[in-house]
């Protein structure tokens, strides 16, 4: 069997589009030793577990939330639906979703305005509270969005927290722009890192093909 790779990860380099131009929040990537004092090259990154790509876990929001411990490696690898929203404006609806195919188990990745773009947009399209209490109603097991954040102004961050209480895996900063709607199969593999409330991953999503 074929398959076509897509690589919806964002790359990590100082200057990267970041959650609200924040400088504290661009990666710093340094040489800390190269072949003109040794006789290899070493680097070192200092880095936002928010930066890029990335997955949240319950802690980020809720206190005493889970880590990152807490989310299954399995949830964030199996099959996906890639969603056209590009149409959409501010908030995706529930409305948005339910002319949508979702079913129970999906892990839906939300494709909008945003992956057209390559700086960051104060005014980026997000999940408004009512579309996350829809995914909570049809059982979706993850989602994921092409912006650095899920919800944009939201007092409370309703809409993390309505996916947080249904163990719903949030998958922030994906570049769609070249992936297409319909089924893929998601590797989304954040790194291993122990207590913090989200990480960095690298996501592929593979298209098979005959």
């Amino acid at each position: 069997m074929n398959y076509k790779v897509y690589d919806v990860s964002m790359p990590i380099f100082n200057g990267m589009p970041v959650y609200k131009d924040k400088p504290t929040k661009q990666p710093n990537i340094s040489v800390v030793q190269d072949f003109d004092t040794a006789t290899a090259r070493e680097s070192r990154l200092d880095m936002d577990v928010h930066c890029g790509t990335h997955i949240d876990s319950p802690l980020h929001m809720v206190p005493g939330g889970g880590t990152m411990e807490v989310i299954p490696l399995e949830t964030m690898v199996g099959p996906c639906r890639v969603l056209d929203l590009t149409n959409v404006t501010g908030g995706i609806t529930r409305a948005d979703l339910e002319a949508q195919t979702v079913e129970q188990g999906d892990f839906l990745i939300l494709k909008t305005k945003n992956s057209a773009e390559s700086v960051f947009n104060l005014e980026f399209v997000y999940l408004s509270v009512d579309a996350a209490e829809y995914c909570v109603e049809k059982g979706i097991r993850g989602v994921g969005i092409d912006a650095l954040g899920i919800e944009r102004s939201q007092p409370g961050h309703p809409t993390h927290k309505t996916l947080f209480q249904a163990n719903i895996v949030i998958m922030e900063g994906l570049r769609l722009g070249d992936v297409q709607a319909g089924e893929y199969f998601l590797c989304g593999a954040p790194l291993k890192l122990l207590e913090t409330e989200a990480a960095p991953a690298r996501v592929l999503l593979l298209q098979f093909t005959q």
